[in-house]
């Protein structure tokens, strides 16, 4: 089971490579982030190297502050773009 779930982590990487610059990093934020944090948040737009992620509220802005480092590494690692920044704003 574990070499069917490597093949399929590798089989969508390779789709987010592939899918056009202004969308990559946009899909690669769930793979980055996981789906627990995917679910409660969501994507909203990335232009100058600046991926926008939409928030519910302070507590989960401040939460995803302090992980960025990490989400910004692991989505460069998949995106076609190179993403600079992770922006966290809060939803209206």
């Amino acid at each position: 089971m574990n070499h069917a779930a490597s093949g399929l982590n590798a089989l969508v990487a390779n789709a987010v490579r592939r899918a056009p610059a202004s969308q990559s990093a946009l899909l690669a934020w769930p793979l980055a982030c996981g789906s627990a944090v995917a679910d409660r948040t969501r994507t909203l737009d990335f232009a100058d190297g600046i991926l926008r992620i939409e928030v519910a509220d302070a507590g989960w802005r401040r939460e995803l502050v302090n992980l960025a480092p990490r989400y910004l590494a692991m989505i460069n690692k998949f995106s076609s773009a190179t993403v600079r920044r992770i922006e966290f704003v809060l939803k209206v």
